[in-house]
């Protein structure tokens, strides 16, 4: 293993993602959900964008334009938006729908936002320039875990005294505005 190659990739992702969207999202889905599958989406996301970004990431930039992955993100943001406004009164979810519905949601929101994302376009750099695509994978996936883990704690502790309406409502906005920035992107 490179650790110079996986110690950039960590430095360089982890200081590009503190405070990004994702670090919100991250944050939003652990006060929203329970905690494990939060998790176990999150961190599942980012281990599949990053064996992508680094085995085949410069095949998905030639065949996938950046247009189509905005506009899905920007789709995507605006559903979570519409979820999140509509649940904000619903707490008589089940709990078992609730763990699957929180591992499902942490994995599509994080993967669509980050497909084709600074720090997707980071590591394809890296691995190219160093040739040590072991290294920059596992550098890049623990600075995004380290990240999504701040944000993951932050949402299910801090964020928890917050009642839950004014959260998802607040959640709701995040999404839209997201969606709205996104779909504007592709289109301009």
């Amino acid at each position: 293993m490179d650790f110079s190659a996986a110690a950039s990739a960590f430095f360089l992702l982890f200081l590009a993602e503190l405070g990004d969207k994702t670090q919100l999202m991250t944050m939003t889905l652990a006060h929203r959900y329970p905690v494990k599958p939060v998790v176990a989406g999150v961190f599942s996301a980012f281990l599949v964008l990053n064996l992508l970004a680094v085995l085949v990431g410069a095949a998905l930039y030639r065949y996938l334009p950046e247009q189509a992955v905005l506009l899905a993100a920007g789709v995507l943001f605006l559903v979570f938006a519409w979820r999140s406004w509509r649940d904000s009164d619903d707490d008589e979810e089940n709990v078992d729908t609730k763990r699957r519905s929180a591992f499902v949601t942490s994995f599509t929101l994080i993967f669509v936002a980050e497909l084709g994302d600074k720090t997707q376009l980071a590591l394809i750099a890296l691995a190219a320039s160093s040739g040590a695509l072991w290294s920059v994978f596992v550098g890049g996936t623990l600075a995004l875990w380290a990240v999504s883990a701040i944000g993951i704690a932050v949402g299910g502790t801090l964020l928890r005294k917050i009642p839950k309406q004014v959260m998802h409502r607040v959640a709701a906005a995040l999404f839209a505005i997201f969606g709205v920035i996104a779909i504007g992107k592709a289109l301009l």
